[in-house]
């Protein structure tokens, strides 16, 4: 016995069949547009993930021969939760410690800070001339004016964040650009 399909019934067979295609192409377009979607947004989502910025990463120029040098920059801390600067690199040198300077009975003392430099929840810390600042020690090299210097500053719990230090003048109490009161 042979049967045959009634042409009704195939019909109804093709248009489901041509409705899944249309379907699963459709499918198809949508996770494709939300990849791209999520590639593209992924780098602002990175970025906004920290609640630590590093803003003007600066450094001053030094004379040949000079074998330390100091960085400068602001760090806003837009969290609700207090962190800590613990560490800082520079490509051009050898190492990097993080120091504040103070007056004290009239007399400026300069010291490491081998436990970091805190900054609070929803605040900022400065690291300018006469203050808190990096210190880049057994430099590879002078450090020219105009110069972009790579580096990572590392926070306790923001991780490590890339910074550039842009190389101002010998002397210079701010990057070029921002007036700066002397201290």
């Amino acid at each position: 016995m042979k049967i045959t399909p009634r042409p009704a019934g195939a019909a109804r067979t093709a248009r489901l069949s041509s409705l899944v295609r249309d379907v699963e192409a459709k499918l198809a377009m949508t996770a494709l547009a939300a990849a791209l979607v999520l590639t593209a947004v992924q780098p602002v989502l990175a970025h906004d993930a920290s609640p630590v910025h590093v803003e003007q990463p600066w450094a001053r120029a030094t004379p040949p021969g000079a074998k330390v040098a100091g960085a400068f920059a602001t760090i806003e801390n837009h969290g609700s939760t207090p962190d800590r600067l613990v560490s800082a690199t520079a490509e051009i040198a050898g190492r990097v410690e993080i120091h504040e300077m103070a007056v004290t009975d009239g007399v400026m003392t300069m010291r490491p800070l081998p436990d970091g430099l805190p900054v609070p929840a929803d605040g900022s810390v400065e690291l300018k001339p006469g203050s808190y600042h990096l210190m880049l020690m057994d430099l590879a090299g002078p450090l020219k004016d105009g110069e972009h210097i790579a580096g990572t500053l590392t926070f306790e719990k923001a991780g490590t964040v890339p910074v550039e230090f842009v190389v101002a003048p010998i002397g210079a109490r701010a990057p070029e650009g921002m007036s700066h009161t002397p201290q």
